[in-house]
């Protein structure tokens, strides 16, 4: 007995929703995979029809219609290979997460997902109906089990294709990214190949999909537990693996296994992978930010130009002031450098309108951070403008620690319509920005270096108004990441009169969070879809 199975894994970026876009291009990584690599089987991530997660559009009675027009279409196109895609099946009032797997026309074997994911970024019970059984096929004389994502990271659905008679499983996933998201995965395959005892393959897709990444990560374990294949990170590929029977069970080839990336080489590739998406799954020409000479804008011009290339991005440097001379220095050096179309517009006349306007208004009252909001609110209305005008997307430049004590501006620096470091932490910031000069210095070294200041009055410094970043940080991470305790949090080693302090902060602005555009999770909670404090509350802390 020396049966063998090709099988082609196709870690593709899809968009949810089009699926006349999604179903050409399985169509032709199907044929790629036939004549290039001469595979048997290809495999195609969950929901690929309809990309993932395609959310309430499931309920819409049109995606239905495309959804088996274009199942219909790939079964009659594809020929001389076996096919398997993922779909939204709908059976009267049900909707099931299944997957197909068909051969000339036919359809060899059916499967609906068991496991229904309903927690953090997921929320599948909202939408779908849980499969019951087991499915398995064979191919060239090899028996393969089918599952789809979650349920290989439960014992049970696994462990019942084994006792249908399955000698390998196929595992098709939408599993997004967070910098340990990777270990996770293999932790938990590793886990069911030790209880069934058979090899598992694994696919995800890559690609952006509003807050989310998906990384791809996909591999092939073997029966004893060693990964035998890993594509790589955050790219597109097609990728050939060999299934070999032998009298003793099923064997996988060794193939290529790419390395684990760091974490600052995962986040900022997640950062890029992201942008690029959201902007151009949006048909966006291009984008527009404004650049401070501050960490923030200076990171996010760089990702902006790794994701779209320099001459579709557009930095703007709006001096007040306040601004200092440095500032203006390495705003003007970072984009000269980059070679981005950089423009300088000074806010002094329409601030001085405004407040002049507003004069009577304020008449008897000292100046306080409401002249501070009025620059950021003219610097947002400047590039609000611009966006408009030109058609390219606004980027905003704040960060996680930022967004999670409200040290932003409503309509001001929040103002736009895509937020790339939104749930990175102000330290991972300056991580992430020598990570990037390592290959080059494109973010000038002072702008790494120099204390940070928001520069909306003299001699300001964030240290003003918040804790030190190294404390700041970690408190946020065990409350927004870790849902720990004042108490325990305080029993890590930090003050608890400042733990309750950036609690405080953190639930007086939710407000400000659920009005910023979205952005990419990297992180196991993020501010958006999987964080639903509400905004109303009487719950104070200590608590």
């Amino acid at each position: 007995m020396n049966s063998t199975v090709k099988v082609a894994l196709a870690q593709v970026d899809l968009a949810v929703g089009a699926v006349k876009a999604n179903t050409r291009k399985i169509i032709d990584y199907a044929h790629r995979a036939r004549d290039e690599l001469q595979a048997d089987l290809v495999v195609f991530p969950e929901l690929s029809i309809c990309g993932y997660p395609p959310e309430d559009l499931l309920f819409h009675a049109g995606l239905r219609k495309r959804t088996e027009e274009a199942v219909a279409e790939i079964r009659e196109a594809v020929r001389g290979i076996t096919v398997l895609i993922g779909y939204p099946e709908y059976v009267d009032d049900d909707i099931y997460n299944s997957c197909g797997v068909f051969a000339d026309g036919e359809l060899l074997c059916a499967y609906r997902k068991q496991l229904l994911p309903n927690y953090r970024v997921f929320d599948e019970e909202r939408y779908f109906t849980a499969g019951t059984e087991a499915a398995v096929f064979p191919l060239n004389g090899i028996r393969v089990g089918l599952v789809i994502c979650e349920d290989a990271w439960r014992p049970g659905p696994i462990a019942a294709a084994r006792s249908a008679g399955a000698e390998c499983i196929i595992s098709i996933n939408g599993s997004p990214y967070d910098t340990e998201a990777q270990r996770r995965r293999e932790a938990r395959l590793l886990a069911r190949v030790d209880e069934s005892g058979i090899p598992v393959v694994y696919l995800n897709m890559v690609g952006g999909q509003d807050e989310l990444v998906f990384d791809g990560g996909s591999m092939a374990i073997d029966a004893a537990g060693d990964i035998r294949f890993r594509a790589p990170a955050f790219e597109e590929g097609l990728h050939a693996i060999d299934l070999r029977a032998t009298n003793t069970g099923v064997e996988v080839e060794r193939a290529s296994t790419a390395d684990h990336l760091s974490l600052e080489q995962s986040v900022y590739s997640a950062l890029v992978t992201g942008t690029r998406d959201y902007v151009d799954k949006h048909g966006f020409s291009g984008v527009v930010m404004g650049l401070s000479g501050g960490i923030d804008s200076a990171l996010v011009l760089a990702v902006a130009c790794d994701a779209l290339g320099p001459d579709r991005v557009r930095a703007v440097m709006m001096p007040f002031r306040y601004t200092s001379t440095m500032s203006q220095e390495d705003a003007a050096r970072q984009a000269a450098t980059l070679g981005v179309q950089y423009d300088v517009i000074p806010i002094e006349p329409i601030y001085e309108a405004t407040v002049s306007q507003l004069a009577p208004v304020f008449e008897g009252r000292e100046e306080d951070v409401t002249e501070e909001n009025i620059q950021a609110r003219v610097r947002g209305l400047l590039l609000m403008a611009i966006s408009n005008k030109t058609g390219r997307m606004l980027l905003t430049t704040g960060n996680k620690s930022e967004m999670a004590v409200g040290y932003a501006t409503l309509y001001g620096d929040m103002a736009g319509g895509f937020a790339p470091i939104k749930d990175c932490p102000k330290t991972l910031v300056y991580e992430l920005a020598r990570h990037r000069n390592a290959s080059g210095e494109v973010i000038p070294d002072r702008v790494i270096t120099r204390e940070p200041s928001a520069e909306l009055r003299a001699d300001q410094k964030d240290s003003d108004s918040l804790p030190d970043y190294d404390v700041l940080d970690p408190i946020l991470a065990a409350f927004i990441e870790e849902d720990l305790s004042v108490d325990e949090i305080a029993a890590r080693g930090f003050d608890r009169e400042t733990v309750i302090r950036v609690l405080e902060m953190v639930r007086r602005n939710e407000y400000k969070r659920r009005q910023a555009p979205p952005g990419i999770r990297i992180s196991s909670r993020a501010f958006g879809r999987d964080w639903r404090y509400p905004i109303t509350s009487g719950y104070r802390f200590p608590g």
